[in-house]
């Protein structure tokens, strides 16, 4: 039986495991830190829960698909709630709009706002819902390998959508500048500037509005628990607290990897961590980009996160809550362009003890805060303190209450944090941003032209950042292998 090593254990390499396992292959994933699950952990404090990685569940399909390729469902795993309503989102002006769970309270809520944008939003939604069909069943489950992918499906019939931007759709949908933040921000879980992003992306719309947003209950770290007892079902053994130091080769071969100094004899070797940290475990002649390769592409955004504990229930907040009281372009023009510490932030809110009572305890609320970053900023506790007192502040002003007085404990996590915990290079949050010369092909590859049998998954690699497609970067990396076994 073919050994196959993993290098991490995040959502992408919990997805390649199970699939591998499942193709008859011996799995082992190694597992650096002392839990599974990557950057999608948990933090437990005095009876309160936080997700301390990814909050928003979206696209339920891609995870119900991903189960049902095993004969069996998500709900044989976790318990899923649509969030009703689905977010609300602060603006500058004290208005706050709040976004419903099903497309025609939405429509009914941006015609009230303004006068005949329903109909355009409907067609707009009608255009993503496609954009959605053929991205899910055509384009995202491609490996990314030739150009061909593309050519062969009916992406090319819309090869005009990566040229144009989301930035450009918005505008002809809408003229409220609420309306234009609220259709613009999906795009960001992309990780890029709406004025970057390719209007084909536009598929996010779709899934924000009509396939809506869930909560898993005890959080998105059930998920990675699902997935981590169906892996060891089909026989995947996981090792914790097992740093991966080098990528042995012979021949131009793997043959293995070093953990905690110790040689594991491997056949392949599939790296789910970041993809800059993993070939700096080969010797310098067998890695595929330099460093200058990575200090040009486009990454998307680190984060400022803040854990805080609260000794009474929030009001006039959901369990999602995005505050763009702030400049829009301007937080994005400083995170992209200018590569500062934002001036004036944007930032998100959740509160998932509104609808989860097992995350914090009876009548307390845990709440969890995210600033998106530049990366490779300088990142210093002092920093950290004075962003931390302006969103309190901000929060406090837009919900008409206190909340400073009502604080328990609060934990962060930053720049240094990714970089540390996660070998992320920059200390990026997200991956790579999914703009028109980082889409497809124009990604790193999942299979090493200079080392047989070293392949990677994850966020830098296709389809892009996000959970689903951390979950279909697992799948289309573990056929490529078995594709490559068989040639």
């Amino acid at each position: 039986m073919l050994s196959i090593s993993i290098i991490g254990s995040g959502f992408s390499s919990l997805s390649a495991a199970c699939y591998l396992a499942n193709a008859g292959y011996k799995v082992s994933v190694f597992e650096k830190n002392d839990y599974l699950g990557g950057r999608a952990r948990q933090l437990k404090i005095n009876g309160f829960t936080f997700d301390m990685g990814p909050t928003f569940y979206w696209m339920p399909d891609v995870f119900e698909s991903f189960f049902n390729d095993f004969n069996k469902k998500t709900s044989d795993y976790y318990l899923l709630n649509k969030l009703n309503p689905a977010y609300k989102v602060y603006f500058e002006d004290q208005s706050q709009i709040t976004i419903g769970d099903n497309k025609k309270s939405i429509l009914e809520t941006f015609e009230r706002i303004e006068k005949g944008s329903a109909k355009k939003l409907d067609s707009f939604l009608k255009n993503a819902e496609s954009n959605y069909n053929l991205a899910i069943k055509d384009l995202v489950y491609q490996p990314g390998e030739s150009l061909f992918e593309i050519i062969n499906t009916k992406t090319a019939l819309k090869l005009n959508l990566f040229i144009k931007t989301i930035r450009t759709d918005v505008k002809k949908v809408v003229k409220h500048p609420h309306l234009r933040k609220i259709l613009e921000f999906p795009v960001l879980f992309l990780g890029a500037k709406p004025s970057n992003t390719p209007s084909f992306y536009n598929f996010m719309n779709y899934a924000d509005f009509v396939l809506g947003t869930w909560h898993p209950k005890g959080g998105m770290y059930s998920v990675v628990e699902g997935m981590v007892t169906l892996a060891k079902s089909l026989g995947v053994s996981f090792f914790t607290s097992s740093n991966v130091s080098e990528i042995k080769t012979k021949n131009n071969t793997v043959s293995g990897i070093i953990v905690n100094d110790k040689l594991i004899k491997s056949d392949i070797v599939l790296s789910g961590a970041d993809y800059t940290h993993t070939e700096k475990l080969l010797p310098k002649k067998y890695r595929q980009y330099s460093d200058s390769y990575w200090e040009n592409k486009t990454f998307a955004p680190s984060a400022l996160l803040f854990y805080i504990g609260f000794d009474t229930k929030i009001p006039n907040v959901t369990h999602h809550s995005l505050f763009f009281d702030a400049d829009f372009e301007l937080h994005a023009n400083e995170i992209y362009d200018n590569k500062k510490w934002p001036s004036n932030p944007l930032f998100y809110a959740s509160f998932p003890s509104i609808t989860d009572n097992t995350v914090a305890p009876d009548g307390k609320e845990a709440g969890i805060f995210l600033m998106p970053l530049a990366t490779g900023l300088n990142d210093t506790p002092e920093t950290r303190e004075k962003y931390y007192k302006i969103i309190i502040e901000r929060l406090s002003k837009q919900i008409g209450y206190n909340i400073k007085e009502h604080i328990l404990f609060k934990e962060s996590f930053c720049v240094n944090d990714f970089i540390e915990d996660y070998n992320s290079f920059g200390g990026n949050a997200y991956g790579l941003a999914n703009t028109l010369f980082q889409t497809h092909i124009l990604r790193p590859k999942l299979k090493s032209k200079k080392v047989k049998n070293l392949f990677f998954t994850g966020q830098l690699t296709v389809p892009g950042p996000g959970v689903p497609p951390a979950i279909i970067s697992g799948k289309i990396v573990s056929e490529l292998i078995q594709k490559s076994l068989k040639s």
